[in-house]
Protein backbone atom coordinates (compact mmCIF):
# COMPACT_ATOMS: atom_id res chain seq x y z
CA UNK A 1 0.00 0.00 0.00
CA UNK A 2 1.43 3.38 -1.00
CA UNK A 3 0.99 6.61 0.97
CA UNK A 4 2.33 9.03 -1.64
CA UNK A 5 0.06 11.56 -3.34
CA UNK A 6 2.16 12.63 -6.30
CA UNK A 7 0.89 13.31 -9.79
CA UNK A 8 1.70 10.93 -12.62
CA UNK A 9 4.17 11.91 -15.36
CA UNK A 10 5.30 10.02 -18.45
CA UNK A 11 8.86 11.26 -18.81
CA UNK A 12 11.68 11.02 -16.22
CA UNK A 13 11.38 14.08 -13.98
CA UNK A 14 14.05 14.83 -11.40
CA UNK A 15 14.45 17.61 -8.84
CA UNK A 16 16.98 18.42 -6.15
CA UNK A 17 14.49 20.54 -4.20
CA UNK A 18 16.49 23.71 -4.72
CA UNK A 19 13.34 25.60 -5.66
CA UNK A 20 12.14 25.26 -2.05
CA UNK A 21 14.67 27.62 -0.47
CA UNK A 22 13.48 28.80 2.92
CA UNK A 23 13.42 32.47 3.95
CA UNK A 24 14.91 33.68 7.24
CA UNK A 25 12.52 35.28 9.72
CA UNK A 26 13.86 38.54 11.22
CA UNK A 27 12.44 41.37 13.30
CA UNK A 28 15.26 43.24 15.05
CA UNK A 29 18.16 45.01 13.37
CA UNK A 30 21.59 45.28 14.97
CA UNK A 31 21.00 48.95 15.85
CA UNK A 32 18.06 47.98 18.04
CA UNK A 33 15.28 49.09 15.70
CA UNK A 34 12.77 46.89 13.91
CA UNK A 35 12.99 46.17 10.21
CA UNK A 36 10.58 48.09 8.02
CA UNK A 37 7.32 46.20 7.94
CA UNK A 38 8.09 44.18 11.08
CA UNK A 39 5.40 44.23 13.75
CA UNK A 40 6.31 45.04 17.35
CA UNK A 41 6.20 41.74 19.25
CA UNK A 42 3.98 41.19 22.26
CA UNK A 43 6.74 41.23 24.87
CA UNK A 44 6.23 43.22 28.05
CA UNK A 45 8.95 45.04 29.98
CA UNK A 46 9.25 42.57 32.87
CA UNK A 47 9.70 39.58 30.61
CA UNK A 48 12.09 41.45 28.33
CA UNK A 49 14.28 42.34 31.31
CA UNK A 50 14.14 38.77 32.61
CA UNK A 51 15.39 37.60 29.22
CA UNK A 52 18.12 40.23 29.09
CA UNK A 53 19.36 39.46 32.60
CA UNK A 54 19.63 35.77 31.71
CA UNK A 55 21.62 36.65 28.58
CA UNK A 56 24.06 38.87 30.46
CA UNK A 57 24.38 36.37 33.31
CA UNK A 58 25.22 33.61 30.83
CA UNK A 59 27.91 35.75 29.19
CA UNK A 60 29.43 36.69 32.57
CA UNK A 61 29.32 33.08 33.78
CA UNK A 62 31.02 31.88 30.59
CA UNK A 63 33.81 34.45 30.79
CA UNK A 64 34.55 33.76 34.45
CA UNK A 65 34.41 29.97 34.19
CA UNK A 66 36.63 29.81 31.12
CA UNK A 67 39.14 31.90 33.06
CA UNK A 68 38.81 29.48 36.00
CA UNK A 69 39.52 26.57 33.67
CA UNK A 70 42.62 28.30 32.35
CA UNK A 71 43.76 28.82 35.95
CA UNK A 72 43.44 25.11 36.64
CA UNK A 73 40.51 25.54 39.02
CA UNK A 74 38.07 23.78 36.69
CA UNK A 75 38.71 20.78 34.46
CA UNK A 76 36.50 21.65 31.47
CA UNK A 77 34.03 24.23 30.20
CA UNK A 78 31.83 25.05 27.20
CA UNK A 79 30.56 28.55 26.41
CA UNK A 80 27.26 29.75 24.96
CA UNK A 81 28.86 33.01 23.77
CA UNK A 82 27.16 34.34 20.63
CA UNK A 83 24.20 31.97 20.89
CA UNK A 84 22.42 33.48 23.90
CA UNK A 85 19.49 34.82 21.88
CA UNK A 86 18.80 31.46 20.24
CA UNK A 87 18.75 29.59 23.55
CA UNK A 88 17.14 32.11 25.91
CA UNK A 89 14.73 33.62 23.40
CA UNK A 90 13.28 30.19 22.65
CA UNK A 91 13.13 29.12 26.31
CA UNK A 92 11.27 32.32 27.18
CA UNK A 93 8.57 31.44 24.65
CA UNK A 94 7.76 28.19 26.45
CA UNK A 95 5.72 27.40 29.50
CA UNK A 96 8.08 26.92 32.44
CA UNK A 97 6.67 23.39 32.85
CA UNK A 98 7.60 22.36 29.30
CA UNK A 99 10.48 19.89 29.15
CA UNK A 100 13.90 20.99 27.92
CA UNK A 101 16.31 18.41 26.54
CA UNK A 102 19.53 20.24 25.91
CA UNK A 103 22.78 19.37 24.17
CA UNK A 104 25.56 21.05 26.17
CA UNK A 105 25.52 24.77 25.32
CA UNK A 106 22.13 25.73 26.78
CA UNK A 107 23.05 27.03 30.24
CA UNK A 108 21.11 30.17 29.34
CA UNK A 109 17.87 28.15 29.38
CA UNK A 110 18.52 27.16 32.99
CA UNK A 111 19.49 30.72 33.90
CA UNK A 112 16.20 32.01 32.50
CA UNK A 113 14.20 29.46 34.47
CA UNK A 114 15.87 30.38 37.74
CA UNK A 115 18.76 27.95 38.23
CA UNK A 116 20.81 29.73 40.87
CA UNK A 117 24.47 30.65 40.65
CA UNK A 118 25.10 28.24 43.52
CA UNK A 119 23.44 25.43 41.58
CA UNK A 120 25.62 26.15 38.53
CA UNK A 121 28.79 26.21 40.60
CA UNK A 122 27.98 23.08 42.59
CA UNK A 123 27.69 21.11 39.36
CA UNK A 124 30.77 22.64 37.78
CA UNK A 125 32.92 21.76 40.80
CA UNK A 126 31.14 18.45 41.51
CA UNK A 127 30.91 19.15 45.22
CA UNK A 128 28.66 17.59 47.86
CA UNK A 129 25.74 19.82 46.84
CA UNK A 130 25.89 18.85 43.16
CA UNK A 131 22.61 17.21 42.12
CA UNK A 132 24.61 14.74 40.04
CA UNK A 133 26.80 13.87 43.06
CA UNK A 134 30.01 14.66 41.20
CA UNK A 135 29.54 11.82 38.74
CA UNK A 136 29.62 13.97 35.63
CA UNK A 137 32.12 16.34 34.09
CA UNK A 138 31.35 20.09 34.24
CA UNK A 139 28.42 21.63 32.27
CA UNK A 140 26.31 18.46 32.51
CA UNK A 141 23.50 20.22 34.35
CA UNK A 142 20.08 18.88 35.20
CA UNK A 143 17.12 20.07 37.22
CA UNK A 144 13.92 18.12 37.84
CA UNK A 145 12.16 21.10 39.39
CA UNK A 146 12.94 23.27 36.34
CA UNK A 147 12.00 20.53 33.84
CA UNK A 148 15.51 20.38 32.40
CA UNK A 149 16.67 16.85 31.59
CA UNK A 150 20.23 16.09 32.72
CA UNK A 151 22.70 16.50 29.87
CA UNK A 152 24.60 13.49 28.54
CA UNK A 153 27.80 13.66 26.51
CA UNK A 154 27.03 11.41 23.51
CA UNK A 155 25.96 13.54 20.57
CA UNK A 156 22.26 13.67 19.59
CA UNK A 157 20.97 11.10 22.09
CA UNK A 158 18.54 13.69 23.47
CA UNK A 159 16.73 14.12 20.12
CA UNK A 160 14.88 10.77 19.95
CA UNK A 161 14.44 10.95 23.72
CA UNK A 162 12.58 14.22 23.22
CA UNK A 163 10.22 12.56 20.75
CA UNK A 164 9.48 9.78 23.22
CA UNK A 165 8.94 12.18 26.09
CA UNK A 166 6.64 14.34 23.97
CA UNK A 167 4.63 11.24 23.06
CA UNK A 168 4.05 10.75 26.78
CA UNK A 169 2.97 14.39 27.08
CA UNK A 170 0.49 13.85 24.28
CA UNK A 171 -1.00 10.88 26.11
CA UNK A 172 -1.11 12.84 29.38
CA UNK A 173 -3.04 15.62 27.65
CA UNK A 174 -1.95 18.40 30.03
CA UNK A 175 -0.98 20.88 27.33
CA UNK A 176 2.80 20.66 27.57
CA UNK A 177 5.50 20.11 24.97
CA UNK A 178 9.19 19.26 24.79
CA UNK A 179 11.94 21.29 23.16
CA UNK A 180 15.25 19.69 22.26
CA UNK A 181 18.35 21.67 21.33
CA UNK A 182 21.19 20.50 19.11
CA UNK A 183 23.76 21.86 16.71
CA UNK A 184 23.84 21.38 12.96
CA UNK A 185 26.59 18.80 13.49
CA UNK A 186 24.27 16.68 15.63
CA UNK A 187 21.72 16.89 12.82
CA UNK A 188 24.10 14.69 10.82
CA UNK A 189 23.60 11.85 13.30
CA UNK A 190 21.14 9.06 12.61
CA UNK A 191 19.28 9.87 15.84
CA UNK A 192 18.13 13.15 14.30
CA UNK A 193 16.37 11.45 11.41
CA UNK A 194 14.88 8.68 13.53
CA UNK A 195 13.49 11.27 15.94
CA UNK A 196 11.92 13.48 13.27
CA UNK A 197 10.33 10.54 11.50
CA UNK A 198 8.84 9.13 14.70
CA UNK A 199 7.57 12.57 15.77
CA UNK A 200 5.91 13.19 12.42
CA UNK A 201 4.30 9.76 12.20
CA UNK A 202 2.95 9.82 15.75
CA UNK A 203 2.20 13.57 15.74
CA UNK A 204 3.75 14.52 19.05
CA UNK A 205 4.20 17.98 20.64
CA UNK A 206 7.94 18.45 20.21
CA UNK A 207 10.05 21.37 18.97
CA UNK A 208 13.36 20.43 17.36
CA UNK A 209 15.59 23.47 17.79
CA UNK A 210 18.74 23.43 15.68
CA UNK A 211 21.40 25.98 16.60
CA UNK A 212 23.20 26.27 13.28
CA UNK A 213 26.32 28.01 14.54
CA UNK A 214 28.45 27.28 11.50
CA UNK A 215 30.77 24.63 12.89
CA UNK A 216 30.62 21.07 14.23
CA UNK A 217 33.75 21.56 16.33
CA UNK A 218 36.18 22.29 13.46
CA UNK A 219 34.03 21.12 10.54
CA UNK A 220 32.31 24.02 8.75
CA UNK A 221 28.70 23.66 7.67
CA UNK A 222 29.69 23.68 3.99
CA UNK A 223 31.50 20.37 4.58
CA UNK A 224 28.58 18.84 6.50
CA UNK A 225 25.78 19.04 3.94
CA UNK A 226 25.19 20.17 0.37
CA UNK A 227 21.57 21.26 0.86
CA UNK A 228 20.29 24.65 2.01
CA UNK A 229 21.01 24.08 5.69
CA UNK A 230 19.11 21.76 8.03
CA UNK A 231 15.61 23.20 7.72
CA UNK A 232 14.67 21.65 4.31
CA UNK A 233 14.98 18.17 5.82
CA UNK A 234 11.62 18.80 7.48
CA UNK A 235 9.93 18.48 4.07
CA UNK A 236 10.94 14.83 3.93
CA UNK A 237 9.01 14.20 7.12
CA UNK A 238 6.04 16.45 6.30
CA UNK A 239 6.88 18.61 9.28
CA UNK A 240 6.28 22.29 9.98
CA UNK A 241 9.54 24.26 9.75
CA UNK A 242 10.88 27.79 10.07
CA UNK A 243 14.31 29.36 9.71
CA UNK A 244 15.05 32.30 11.98
CA UNK A 245 17.88 34.74 12.61
CA UNK A 246 19.33 33.13 15.74
CA UNK A 247 20.90 36.40 16.93
CA UNK A 248 17.55 38.21 16.80
CA UNK A 249 16.00 37.72 20.24
CA UNK A 250 12.59 38.98 19.15
CA UNK A 251 12.38 36.79 16.07
CA UNK A 252 13.50 33.69 17.99
CA UNK A 253 10.92 34.35 20.70
CA UNK A 254 8.07 34.90 18.24
CA UNK A 255 8.98 31.88 16.12
CA UNK A 256 9.18 29.58 19.13
CA UNK A 257 5.95 30.93 20.59
CA UNK A 258 4.17 30.11 17.34
CA UNK A 259 5.87 26.70 17.19
CA UNK A 260 4.76 25.89 20.73
CA UNK A 261 1.17 26.80 19.88
CA UNK A 262 1.22 24.37 16.95
CA UNK A 263 2.90 21.67 19.01
CA UNK A 264 0.48 21.86 21.94
CA UNK A 265 -2.79 22.67 20.18
CA UNK A 266 -2.35 20.47 17.12
CA UNK A 267 0.13 17.83 18.37
CA UNK A 268 2.34 19.01 15.55
CA UNK A 269 6.13 18.57 15.66
CA UNK A 270 8.09 21.62 14.47
CA UNK A 271 11.68 22.12 13.32
CA UNK A 272 13.33 25.49 13.94
CA UNK A 273 16.70 26.29 12.42
CA UNK A 274 18.31 29.27 14.15
CA UNK A 275 21.13 30.79 12.12
CA UNK A 276 23.78 31.96 14.57
CA UNK A 277 27.52 31.72 15.25
CA UNK A 278 29.69 30.23 17.96
CA UNK A 279 31.90 33.15 18.95
CA UNK A 280 33.82 31.06 21.47
CA UNK A 281 35.83 27.92 20.97
CA UNK A 282 33.91 24.66 20.79
CA UNK A 283 35.12 23.94 24.32
CA UNK A 284 38.00 24.83 26.61
CA UNK A 285 39.94 22.05 24.83
CA UNK A 286 39.55 23.63 21.39
CA UNK A 287 41.57 26.25 19.51
CA UNK A 288 39.38 27.77 16.75
CA UNK A 289 42.30 29.65 15.18
CA UNK A 290 43.20 26.40 13.44
CA UNK A 291 40.03 26.34 11.33
CA UNK A 292 38.60 29.87 11.08
CA UNK A 293 39.94 33.39 10.75
CA UNK A 294 39.89 36.30 13.20
CA UNK A 295 38.29 38.37 10.46
CA UNK A 296 35.35 35.98 10.31
CA UNK A 297 34.95 36.05 14.08
CA UNK A 298 35.07 39.83 14.22
CA UNK A 299 32.40 40.11 11.53
CA UNK A 300 30.09 38.05 13.72
CA UNK A 301 31.01 39.97 16.88
CA UNK A 302 29.39 42.96 15.24
CA UNK A 303 26.15 40.91 15.28
CA UNK A 304 26.36 40.29 19.03
CA UNK A 305 22.85 39.24 20.16
CA UNK A 306 23.22 40.78 23.62
CA UNK A 307 24.23 44.16 22.24
CA UNK A 308 21.32 44.01 19.79
CA UNK A 309 18.79 43.44 22.58
CA UNK A 310 20.42 46.04 24.79
CA UNK A 311 19.98 48.65 22.07
CA UNK A 312 16.32 47.67 21.69
CA UNK A 313 15.76 48.08 25.43
CA UNK A 314 17.49 51.46 25.37
CA UNK A 315 15.40 52.55 22.41
CA UNK A 316 12.22 51.68 24.33
CA UNK A 317 13.58 53.44 27.43
CA UNK A 318 13.26 50.23 29.44
CA UNK A 319 16.99 50.31 30.21
CA UNK A 320 19.81 52.83 30.64
CA UNK A 321 23.58 52.94 31.05
CA UNK A 322 23.37 53.05 34.86
CA UNK A 323 21.21 49.93 34.82
CA UNK A 324 23.75 48.19 32.60
CA UNK A 325 26.70 49.12 34.81
CA UNK A 326 24.90 47.98 37.96
CA UNK A 327 23.88 44.66 36.39
CA UNK A 328 27.36 43.88 35.11
CA UNK A 329 28.98 44.69 38.44
CA UNK A 330 26.47 42.73 40.51
CA UNK A 331 26.65 39.65 38.28
CA UNK A 332 30.44 39.61 38.17
CA UNK A 333 30.58 39.89 41.95
CA UNK A 334 27.92 37.21 42.40
CA UNK A 335 29.64 34.74 40.06
CA UNK A 336 33.07 35.27 41.61
CA UNK A 337 31.89 35.01 45.22
CA UNK A 338 29.75 31.96 44.52
CA UNK A 339 32.60 30.22 42.73
CA UNK A 340 34.89 30.72 45.72
CA UNK A 341 32.29 29.17 48.01
CA UNK A 342 31.60 26.23 45.72
CA UNK A 343 35.20 25.20 45.18
CA UNK A 344 35.73 25.05 48.96
CA UNK A 345 32.85 22.65 49.53
CA UNK A 346 33.92 19.03 49.99
CA UNK A 347 33.21 16.39 47.36
CA UNK A 348 30.22 14.08 47.69
CA UNK A 349 30.45 11.26 50.24
CA UNK A 350 32.33 8.31 48.82
CA UNK A 351 29.38 5.93 49.05
CA UNK A 352 27.42 8.07 46.59
CA UNK A 353 29.51 6.42 43.87
CA UNK A 354 27.32 3.34 44.20
CA UNK A 355 24.07 4.64 45.67
CA UNK A 356 21.19 5.48 43.31
CA UNK A 357 22.68 3.38 40.53
CA UNK A 358 20.00 0.80 41.30
CA UNK A 359 17.12 0.89 43.75
CA UNK A 360 19.37 -1.00 46.16
CA UNK A 361 23.13 -1.42 46.00
CA UNK A 362 23.81 -4.72 44.26
CA UNK A 363 26.30 -7.29 45.65
CA UNK A 364 28.66 -6.59 42.75
CA UNK A 365 28.70 -2.85 43.44
CA UNK A 366 29.11 -3.43 47.16
CA UNK A 367 32.12 -5.64 46.48
CA UNK A 368 33.66 -3.04 44.16
CA UNK A 369 33.10 -0.36 46.78
CA UNK A 370 34.95 -2.40 49.42
CA UNK A 371 37.87 -2.87 47.02
CA UNK A 372 37.91 0.90 46.42
CA UNK A 373 38.12 1.64 50.14
CA UNK A 374 40.94 -0.88 50.53
CA UNK A 375 42.79 0.79 47.65
CA UNK A 376 42.43 4.25 49.21
CA UNK A 377 43.67 2.96 52.60
CA UNK A 378 46.67 1.37 50.88
CA UNK A 379 47.65 4.53 48.99
CA UNK A 380 46.49 7.40 51.25
CA UNK A 381 49.07 9.81 49.84
CA UNK A 382 47.35 9.67 46.43
CA UNK A 383 43.95 10.50 47.90
CA UNK A 384 44.05 13.60 50.14
CA UNK A 385 41.79 13.23 53.15
CA UNK A 386 38.47 14.98 52.58
CA UNK A 387 35.14 15.21 54.30
CA UNK A 388 33.58 13.34 51.41
CA UNK A 389 35.97 10.40 51.75
CA UNK A 390 35.61 10.38 55.50
CA UNK A 391 31.86 10.00 55.19
CA UNK A 392 32.45 7.04 52.91
CA UNK A 393 34.36 5.25 55.62
CA UNK A 394 37.67 5.01 53.74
Amino acid sequence: MTTTRSEVVYTPTFTDGDEFRLPTFKLLQQDGTLYDGAETPDLDRDKALRIYRAMVFTRVLDERMLAAQRQGRLSFYMQCTGEEAAVIGSTAALDDADMIMAQYREQGALAYRGFTTDEFMNQLFGNEQDYGKGRQMPIHYGSAKLHYMTISSPLATQIPQATGYAYGQKLAGKGHCTITYFGEGAASEGDFHAALNMAAVHKVPVIFFCRNNGYAISTPAIEQFAADGVAPRAFGYKMQVIRVDGNDILAVHEATKAARRMAVEDNCPVLIEAMTYRLAAHSSSDDPSGYRSKKEEEAWREKDPILRMQRWLLDRQWWNEDDEKALQESLRREVLETMKRAEKRPPPALETLVSDVYDEVTPALAEQFEHLKMHIRKYPEAYPKSAGQAKGGA
